[in-house]
């Protein structure tokens, strides 16, 4: 079979002789045609091996090349995204603490020109009341005027002669009566001059301060509209981020309102004195702006206790988001960065686990206010232990690789009620106000 095989190639493989010649002898090396052909079929296969395979390689090079350029410019961009945000929830917070003080000045002068006011409407009643009292001793002097002109006309009369008997007075007797009545008269007339310029005194000094009383009452009006149209636009993003978070703001007032006790709260409304009289419609209203003061200072609350922040502040790529993943349900958000990463708390609470959880390796859980509760899996340390109280921002471990975890990366978990529930909802939410 081989013989006749070899004939049949012959055609297109002949046979070939590799001649080796020495100093003594001369040898050949006979190349069959079966030869040829094996020869040849492995060179081709072998050189289409070698083609392929450095396609492959130059191909996967390239792709390769241009994921890790796109990865680096998505996390170009993402640092970027991040920096500015960064800056943007430092101005939010410059803002929060200029408005807070802003407040606090404007609440001293509504203070103060309320005092101020009161004291100016003191003074009015008390200048209506001089007002009054010299009217009447006017009307009393011009009586007893009247009085002693007639008593003069009479006495005069009966010192003439002109009236019916002179009583038993002498001469001397009447004109000395006389005398005594007219200096008595001069000087009602002396006191009553006084007492029209007294009153006319008394009503430009009135007319005064119910001019300054109208000017203060615009400054105040002025002042009035500043805080309400600050407060509306401070108010209006923390109530945007707690119903984009799925949260009742009047549930959250209500619970942060149970941590104080006795009367107030964080802010707890001026007592204007109104004398037995209604409430002035300024007192209503800087009552009104502290009302709204103070559910600006429950949101601050509600908003430290509720988890809107990142648990990362250094650079970090997401992977893994919550939602099906691999035919499970991944129940949370992953958070990659390099070994060691210090994690923070995204709000105020009391950690109820700090140690090993199968799957979740070494796990932080963190009970906060209104039903949530946070968890941070993966770690390489823990700095916190059971029953601390942890403040927003606070580290409480590092980035690790522990448990089931094909690299390091932070597993975060936001849990309402013992459910699981999107963490990115919360920080979505708290972006535009932290």
């Amino acid at each position: 079979m081989l013989k006749k095989l070899n004939h049949m190639l012959e055609r297109r493989f002949p046979e070939r002789r590799v001649f080796l010649r020495s100093d003594t002898d001369t040898r050949y090396l006979r190349i069959s045609p079966l030869t040829q052909l094996v020869a040849f079929t492995g060179t081709t296969v072998f050189a289409a091996w070698m083609i392929i395979a450095t396609a492959i390689i130059l191909m996967d090079s390239i792709g390769s090349g241009n994921l890790r350029d796109q990865a680096g410019r998505d996390l170009v961009l993402f640092e970027n995204r991040l920096s500015e945000l960064a800056h943007e929830r430092d101005m939010r917070a410059e803002e929060a603490a200029a408005a807070q003080e802003r407040f606090t000045t404007a609440l001293t002068q509504i203070s103060q020109m309320q005092s101020q006011l009161l004291a100016s409407e003191e003074r009015v009643r008390e200048l209506e009341k001089g007002v009054d009292v010299v009217q009447a001793n006017l009307r009393d002097a011009l009586k007893a005027r009247d009085a002693a002109r007639g008593d003069k006309e009479r006495l005069l009369a009966q010192l003439e002669g002109t009236a019916d008997g002179a009583g038993g007075m002498s001469a001397e007797e009447i004109k000395a009566t006389v005398d005594v009545l007219t200096l008595a008269l001069a000087d009602t007339a002396s006191e009553r001059d006084d007492m029209v310029v007294s009153a006319h005194q008394a009503l430009q000094m009135a007319d005064t301060l119910e001019t300054d009383l109208k000017l203060m009452e615009e400054k105040n009006d002025r002042v009035f509209s500043q805080l309400e149209d600050a407060l509306t636009i401070s108010v209006a993003p923390l109530d945007k981020m707690f119903k984009a978070a799925n949260l009742d703001p009047q549930q959250l007032i209500s619970t942060v309102k149970k941590a104080y006790s006795g009367q107030g709260g964080p802010l707890t409304p001026i007592t204007f004195s109104t004398k037995g009289g209604m409430i002035d419609p300024d007192s209503m209203r800087a009552n009104a702006i502290i009302d709204k003061m103070d559910r600006l200072n429950l949101y601050r609350i509600a908003a430290q206790k509720a988890p809107f922040s990142l648990p990362i502040k250094d650079s970090f790529r997401m992977t893994s988001g919550f939602g099906p993943r691999w035919g499970r349900m991944h129940k949370g958000q992953d958070f990659a960065s390099a070994y060691g990463t210090p994690i923070y708390a995204t709000a105020d609470g009391v950690v109820t686990f700090a140690g090993w959880q199968s799957g979740y390796g070494r796990l932080v859980k963190i009970q906060h206010e209104f039903g949530i509760e946070t968890r941070y899996a993966h770690q390489s340390q823990l700095m916190v232990k059971v029953g601390q109280r942890v403040s927003r921002g606070e580290q409480i471990g590092a980035m690790g690789n522990s448990g089931r975890s094909t690299g390091t990366h932070l597993h975060y978990e936001v849990r309402v009620g013992g459910e699981a529930v999107n963490p990115m909802i919360y920080i979505k939410a708290g972006r535009d106000v932290f």
